[in-house]
């Protein structure tokens, strides 16, 4: 007997003709549906992502079939990935039929669904039906059952499930009915190939013939019927992410991670800074909450969420979503709140785990741009007095010019106005300026460099705050004032390299700066150490300890710096126990987003959580890289009961300690 099966077996050939204009109608009430999304799209504010198109499409087709995005999510993205490969193989299968009945027989005489081929063929559908449908009911059981925290249930959910699994059952119902006719008794040998249709196909074997035909034919229009239905339903539901989230992948930036829109402030036509309206977006904004699934990923790893603060990234993303679609003129800050934005600390957490490529914090900047220089908002007096110091001072202390470099004292360390032929300038910071504790992280380097043989320069009373926490609290005046200052002195003194100790100092001198006009390598101090390790320019001598490190989110997500400092104090002796969040997926400190001049009001603390997790490792020391990190682990030590049971260090002072005498 061949081994093949009679395409549209019951049906008849006579079905092609309306059954492809029933297609093609269902794809037009798609593209109907589409289309008039275009005008709640076009609302925004123009935004060219459509350059370097050959690279967009690449990437779009890799993270589109890879999955490789959603399968990084824990809490069920591989089951997500599996869905949507099984329903792949589905589509082709089906689409590989059409071919063959309408063109390759007909045309060619040419049967590619018989003999061993057809088996494989047969197998691979049933199994990725099988997987489907399992992943289905995974999703049905953890969105109607488990109900995650968070997780908000809506109408299109109930429609999506329902449509979807009623599509598989009723595809595995028609194969079971035409194999109750054809194959169970007749080719039971070719069945075995089928497992979800002969499993179906139990349920027909105590019909008659006539019935058992009838039931097939109702069953294959009911089917087709169900599967016009999805396509209809696609720009109408969440199911339209299809389409939206794969685009997203394509309208993803290529900028680097964390570009920021730089104002030209001299624009005198300028009259509105930031979002106040939806129109104040741009369309890719809202082009956003089309792409968002309501996965809550985001939400999930949200610092500030955690600490039951006012702020959901993925409800902002739907909440600009709902007012472009329903209420355009609405008041865009009062719809999301002053607190839920002056609450982000601007880690990235979110961006990074989004399998949407959704961009969170750029709108909310977008916001307290609004907020910061057209209505003079702030979130919190202390923030207006530390604004106005760095305007007047350099810095948010309000310490005095002239004392920014007194931390040097006793370094026989130049400042680049005495002595401007250096191999690095160390551009020092704020904190490590100002703050006494923070202080000892900048002499540390100093003899670090001094023991690799590095000459080394800073610019001592003449550095400003590099702008970076005023910045991201909106200020994007302020900003440019101090940068565009230290960008003119830096260019004077003929820079050859810069080298910070503050991950924030070091984003935005490495790659805002560029913006306005500095083109000087930059260099975070974790990867300048080790590469004078690796260069045998510095040696260690290993003393054990056991650690638990901590990635600061502007050198971790933002920078991609996570393997170097863990090779350095590796090489310092170091053990590590690593905490539940680390690299990637590492949870912030607080200070991000000009919040370390802002005070932490509202929920708990954040830097608290992370001194728990830090505390759970068993590990005696937490080893940090950024000044903002020290200082509010130090201060979630005191104040969440963790005295005596951890210690914080920062990575300067760990390698300082074991430098190798000559």
């Amino acid at each position: 007997m061949e081994v093949t099966r009679q395409i549209y077996w019951n049906i008849g050939h006579g079905v092609v003709i309306p059954m492809y204009i029933l297609a093609f109608a269902a794809f037009g009430v798609m593209g109907w549906g589409f289309w008039q999304r275009l005008p709640i799209w076009r609302q925004g504010k123009a935004l060219d992502r459509f350059d370097r198109y050959d690279e967009r499409v690449k990437r779009m087709l890799a993270e589109v079939f890879s999955q490789l995005k959603i399968s990084r999510v824990t809490d069920g993205g591989i089951f997500h990935s599996i869905f949507f490969w099984s329903f792949l193989i589905l589509f082709a299968g089906t689409m590989l039929v059409m071919v063959q009945a309408d063109f390759l027989t007909p045309v060619l005489q040419v049967n590619l669904l018989s003999g061993e081929f057809y088996k494989g063929f047969s197998l691979a559908l049933d199994i990725a039906g099988i997987l489907a449908l399992a992943m289905l009911a995974g999703f049905f059981i953890r969105r109607f059952i488990i109900k995650p925290k968070g997780l908000e249930i809506v109408k299109d959910d109930y429609i999506v499930l329902q449509l979807l699994f009623a599509i598989l059952i009723t595809g595995f119902l028609i194969e079971g009915a035409r194999m109750a006719a054809t194959e169970l008794q007749q080719n039971p040998d070719l069945a075995i190939f089928s497992p979800g249709g002969l499993l179906a196909g139990q349920l027909f074997t105590t019909l008659t013939a006539g019935t058992l035909l009838v039931t097939h034919k109702i069953l294959w229009w009911f089917h087709f019927a169900l599967v016009l239905g999805f396509f209809c339903a696609i720009p109408y539901t969440k199911l339209r992410h299809i389409f939206t989230t794969s685009a997203n992948a394509f309208l993803a930036p290529f900028e680097p991670k964390g570009a920021i829109a730089t104002i030209n402030m001299e624009d005198d036509s300028v009259d509105q800074f930031g979002a106040a309206a939806i129109t104040d977006l741009t369309w890719k904004d809202i082009f956003d909450a089309d792409a968002c699934t309501s996965c809550k990923r985001c939400q999930d790893r949200c610092p500030a969420y955690a600490t039951d603060k006012p702020l959901s990234p993925m409800k902002i993303v739907k909440q600009i979503g709902e007012l472009a679609e329903g209420n355009p003129a609405g008041n865009l800050i009062e719809t999301v709140s002053q607190d839920a934005l002056w609450s982000c600390t601007t880690c990235r957490a979110c961006q990074d785990i989004c399998p949407a490529n959704i961009e969170h914090v750029n709108k909310i900047l977008e916001m307290r741009r609004n907020l910061t220089l057209m209505e003079g908002a702030f979130p919190g007096d202390e923030v207006r007095t530390a604004v106005s110091n760095i305007e007047v001072n350099g810095n948010p202390f309000g310490l005095a010019y002239a004392a920014r470099g007194d931390w040097a004292e006793g370094l026989d360390l130049k400042t680049m106005e005495q002595d401007s032929d250096v191999d690095i300038l160390y551009f020092v910071g704020c904190y490590a300026s100002f703050d006494r504790r923070n202080q000892a992280i900048a002499k540390n380097f100093i003899t670090i460099c001094k023991a690799a043989g590095i000459k080394v320069g800073i610019l001592g009373k003449e550095e400003k705050c590099c702008g970076e926490p005023v910045r991201k609290l909106g200020n994007e005046y302020l900003y440019q004032m101090t940068a565009t200052e230290n960008i003119e002195l830096i260019k004077a003194y003929n820079v050859k390299k810069i080298v910070t100790t503050c991950p924030h100092c070091f984003n935005t001198l490495a790659r805002d700066y560029k913006d306005l006009g500095l083109d000087v390598p930059v260099e975070h101090y974790s990867t300048y150490i080790y590469a004078l390790l690796d260069t045998d320019r510095l040696k260690l001598t290993p003393e054990p300890f056991s650690y638990t490190y901590h990635d600061s989110c502007y050198l971790g997500r933002y920078m991609d710096i996570i393997e170097q400092p863990r090779a350095v104090l590796n090489q310092a002796g170091g053990s590590i126990r690593e905490m539940d969040k680390n690299g990637y997926d590492s949870f912030c400190c607080s200070a991000g987003g000009g919040r370390i001049i802002a005070e932490e009001k509202l929920g708990s603390k954040i830097s608290e959580v992370r001194i728990k997790m830090a505390t759970d490792t068993g590990a005696p020391l937490l080893v940090s890289n950024c000044p903002f990190c020290l200082t509010m682990f130090e201060d979630g030590i005191k104040t969440g009961g963790a005295e005596g049971q951890l210690q914080v260090r920062d990575l300067a002072e760990i390698v300082a300690e074991r430098i190798t005498a000559k």
